[in-house]
């Protein structure tokens, strides 16, 4: 397993939501809370937990307002701090135990936080623009309590949450993982792209263009890019329609929390969901959960199909740095996914409709579709296309917001002791970015206990982080393997010359 078990009934896990600006006045103080896990804890212990919380955050502001807590660790808890939105706070309390599973690091941690809001935002849109619709906060708590239920969902197994754990040192969340074209199928993608960019006339469409679980093609920004396809693989990708869950590797399949968010007693849900504007640019009256099981399917015309945003409605979602609300169009040939996003503005206008740009799709794509897949496939070296014999890596371009790890599979043959040490180089990185907000190049070394070595070198907003278990390697024998891996496979990027 790649995860440390978190029993979900318990007090190994809590995450909460809460704004600052809310119930500051006595007897108010329930107001404050927008979203609080385990859902069927007293109100005493989410205020508990709520007002330790807060209380840590106006006290580290003292000695740093531009940047308060992110982690705070005590004796048996650690405290995971994300202010998602301007005093919009996320907090994940998570207990220690001595089970050597249970090691994380607590950028992961913040980084599963960032996503979930990260993925709200793109379907809803802000917390604070909820909260200012709805004052009373029966808006928001309606939208992130199944949201964010559903989203843990992906994360349970059985009765227990899975958070990432040390054996997934080497992956990255919150990226993307591109996969490698070769020149004539580039230029193939690239006149396919120029094809789905004028299918809503002389409104730009955008795209998004995944083969596998990997990405292809994006005319979005790198923000955006990074939500979609973290959405596409969850849902909408082949893997994920034939699993029926989650094709993320360090995801498993588990029972249902659904129950448990019905269970729910939010504070202050002053009307029933059913009765509340949707918030995420439809008039259903309901709220959307896109984020549910088993909800999409592959049409007779290719294109993806889902009753989640209501009979026959077009998914919508938010581009961030485009301000910009689109429909969502979802095609699929095999094990290649196209995603559309047509402006909301030129249906609502009337200038076309949904149906068009289907048709757009299939008479004008429909070859290069075929051409672009036949190709991919062709070229397609299955889920070892990225091993490097010898070495267990990590490559992460923080810029780009891109990643590419060796297969999970591969990972898996490191011993504990190897990945118990990258997790701690990393670890070490991940202090000295924080300590040093401005970038520098850094190269840290660590021995393991089984002789192997970690080894991570960080430059100009890229980070390489390897493996190497051949334990008669001295440092210098490791350091020249780290030299030629980025002499080969980096464009020297790393090297230290």
């Amino acid at each position: 397993m790649g995860m440390a078990s978190m029993s979900s009934n318990g007090e190994s896990l809590k995450l909460c939501v809460f704004d600052l600006r809310r119930g500051q006045n006595e007897g108010q103080e329930l107001d404050k809370i927008l979203f609080f896990y385990p859902p069927d804890v007293t109100f005493s212990t989410q205020l508990s937990v709520i007002g330790l919380s807060e209380g840590l955050i106006t006290f580290t502001r003292l000695f740093s307002p531009e940047a308060a807590c992110e982690v705070i660790e005590a004796e048996r808890h650690s405290h995971i701090f994300h202010e998602a939105e301007p005093d919009i706070w996320m907090v994940m309390v998570v207990e220690k135990n001595k089970e050597i599973e249970a090691i994380w690091r607590v950028d992961a941690l913040q980084k599963v936080l960032k996503e979930v809001h990260s993925l709200f935002v793109m379907f809803h849109g802000s917390v604070r623009s909820l909260l200012d619709k709805e004052p009373s906060g029966g808006l928001i708590r309606s939208h992130l309590y199944p949201f964010i239920t559903d989203y843990l969902n992906d994360l349970s197994v059985g009765k227990k949450l899975q958070l990432p754990s040390f054996r997934e040192t080497l992956k990255e969340r919150g990226t993307v993982q591109m996969l490698t074209l070769a020149r004539d199928a580039a230029l193939e993608v690239q006149s396919l792209v120029g094809v789905l960019d004028s299918c809503a006339g002389t409104l730009r469409c955008h795209s998004v263009i995944l083969f596998h679980d990997l990405l292809v093609s994006t005319t979005l920004s790198p923000d955006d890019t990074v939500d979609l396809f973290t959405f596409s693989v969850m849902r909408l990708t082949s893997n994920a329609l034939s699993s029926g869950t989650s094709s993320w590797s360090y995801l498993r399949k588990g029972t249902s929390l659904s129950q448990t968010s019905s269970r729910s007693t939010s504070p202050q849900l002053l009307v029933s969901s059913d009765s509340l504007p949707s918030g995420n640019g439809n008039d259903a009256g309901r709220v959307i959960r896109p984020l549910q099981h088993n909800k999409w399917s592959k049409g007779k015309d290719g294109f993806l199909v889902t009753d989640i945003w209501g009979k026959d409605a077009t998914p919508t979602i938010w581009l961030q740095q485009r301000e910009e609300r689109v429909h969502l169009l979802a095609y699929q040939h095999k094990c290649l996914t196209l995603v559309l996003l047509v402006p909301t503005e030129a249906i609502v206008n009337g200038e076309l409709d949904i149906s068009f740009v289907k048709h757009q799709v299939t008479e004008n794509a429909s070859a290069k579709i075929l051409k672009v897949e036949e190709k991919l496939s062709k070229g397609w070296g299955g889920e070892n296309a990225y091993h490097v014999s010898g070495y267990r890596y990590l490559l992460v371009d923080n810029d780009m917001e891109v990643s590419r790890a060796s297969p999970s599979g591969k990972v898996a043959t490191l011993a504990k002791e190897t990945l118990l040490a990258v997790n701690k180089l990393r670890e070490t990185v991940d202090t000295e970015k924080s300590r040093t907000k401005e970038e520098k190049d850094m190269e840290i070394c660590i021995r393991a206990k089984n002789n192997a070595w970690a080894i991570a070198r960080v430059t100009r907003g890229k980070e390489l982080y390897m493996a190497l278990e051949k334990a008669s390697d001295t440092l210098l024998d490791a350091t020249d393997s780290v030299q030629s891996f980025s002499n080969r496979y980096c464009n020297g990027t790393f090297s230290m010359d």
